[in-house]
This record gives structure tokens, sequence and C-alpha cells, in this order.
């Protein structure tokens, strides 16, 4: 696939006068999704990009169709209509072992977590280590678990259990397990639901702490507005399965719309 040349930047130098043009490439691509279940129609005409780089929220009232795109996306569901692009491969002329590969450059942030509960937290950690990164050392390993234990702030629960640790920790964890394997792309379901406001704005703020130390592209799915207004580069709010309104959390925190003041005031 030949990405679209969506954005340039420039800067110039002082040497020779030469323009240096950084292409900013999406990392995933959607066209025209459409998704039912039975007669009850969830997506309809979908299309966004993933940009390199950037934490993109899709927003949008609970039934709007936001956990149904994230599941297509990985190819956990199929849908009737439209083409997806991931990290330029067209998900559904994939093989079932191709669609794996893909995944393991893929994290998936659970809204529960999914965390094992008869591992440690250490041994969470080390599982997908030891499943995707096969020629690791134990002392790799080793360092590997203690760098994102200590990214997420929680290096002293490297040998509890699930069950002993807060709501607010098991997500940490959940967030630590999935960077471990240093994905490319982050896919967040509804990082904060369930959680304090407290314990919400540490979420947040470690969603942008691993853009940053990660170097991910994130596709973050919310209805909480405090996480979009801390986490976003840019906004797509759907309603109704469909792409309601696109732009930076200013256009919709100045917006006059009805349908959007309800969420933002």
């Amino acid at each position: 696939m030949k990405f679209e040349n969506l954005k340039m930047k420039s800067t110039q130098t002082t040497a020779n006068d030469q323009v240096i043009m950084t292409k900013i490439e999406p990392v995933i691509e959607i066209i025209n999704l459409k998704k039912s279940f039975g007669l009850q129609e969830v997506l309809t005409n979908v299309s966004l990009n993933l940009i390199n780089g950037e934490n993109l929220v899709v927003l949008g009232k609970s039934g709007s169709g936001k956990s149904v795109l994230i599941k297509c996306i990985v190819g956990l569901l199929n849908p009737e209509e439209g083409t997806i692009h991931v990290l330029g491969e067209n998900l559904s002329t994939l093989s079932s072992d191709g669609l794996g590969e893909l995944r393991k450059k893929i994290g998936f942030l659970f809204q529960s977590g999914a965390l094992y509960d008869s591992m440690t937290v250490k041994q969470n950690l080390e599982f997908p280590l030891r499943r995707i990164k096969k020629n690791l050392s134990e002392k790799e390993i080793e360092d590997k678990v203690n760098e994102v234990l200590e990214n997420v702030g929680l290096t002293h629960a490297l040998n509890k259990m699930p069950s002993q640790l807060s709501g607010g920790m098991r997500k940490r964890i959940s967030l630590a397990r999935t960077i471990i394997v240093d994905p490319m792309i982050m896919l967040y379901d509804e990082p904060t639901t369930g959680l304090d406001p407290v314990t919400s704005d540490e979420i947040s703020s470690l969603i942008n702490d691993v853009q940053k130390k990660y170097k991910t592209s994130s596709l973050i799915i919310t209805h909480d507005i405090k996480c979009a207004h801390s986490t976003a580069d840019r906004i797509i709010m759907l309603q109704e399965g469909e792409i309601y309104k696109e732009g930076k959390v200013a256009d919709f925190d100045n917006s006059s719309d009805p349908f959007i003041k309800s969420f933002f005031n």
C-alpha cells in the first residue's frame, strides 16, 4: 500500500537553503467502514486515519460504535463493507498467521485490564515477552520487566497477585504488560472507565508518557471528556455509528453545536 502524504512540514537549512520534507503517514487507514449485527447497523460509512505519532481520541456515547470500531481494527470483527489498512497491511487480505504477526505490533489495553489472576505481576509481564520476543535472555527479560514497572510507578508490585491490586494498579500493570513488547500502535478501550478521578488522571498522564517514551501512535476510545482533554492531539466524535465531527480539542470546546455542548459543557 502506498501511504497518502497527508501533511508536510519543512525546515530551512542555513548552509544551502535546502528544504527538508518529512512525510507524516497514517499507521491506520479506514475507508467507508460498515458493520452490522443482524438488522442493527452499528458503524455506517466510517472513514478515519491515525497519523504516525499522534493520540487520536474517538469519542461518543455508549452504543455509538466505539468498541466495535476498535475490534474491527485488530481483526476481532469483520466488517461487511470498507477497508482497513494497519501499518500498510490490508486486514481483509491477511492470513491467520499474517494477522497474528500484525497483532504483535499492536498494544491493546482492555477495559477490564485482562490480567491472568493465577500469575504474579512479574509472571504477567514475562508472559508476552516469552511469547513474542523469544530470543531474549533471562537478564534482558528481567531488565524489561523492571523498566516497564518503573514507568508505571509500580516497582513494589513485582511479586503481588492481581487480587492484591486496586483497580487503578491493575490498569497500570495492564498498561505495563502492553508496552513491554514495544508496540508501534496502542489501542485503548475506555482506559479510565470505573476509576476514581485521581486515578483516571494518572492513567491519562501515563498514556501521554507512553506516547513520548515509546513513540507510539495511539487510538483512545472513550466517553470521558477529561481523558480526551488530557490526551488528544485530535478528536473524532461518533454519533449512532457515524462520524459527527472531527477536529482539535479547541474545536469541540468552542463549538455551539448542542450535541457537542452536551459533552463538553
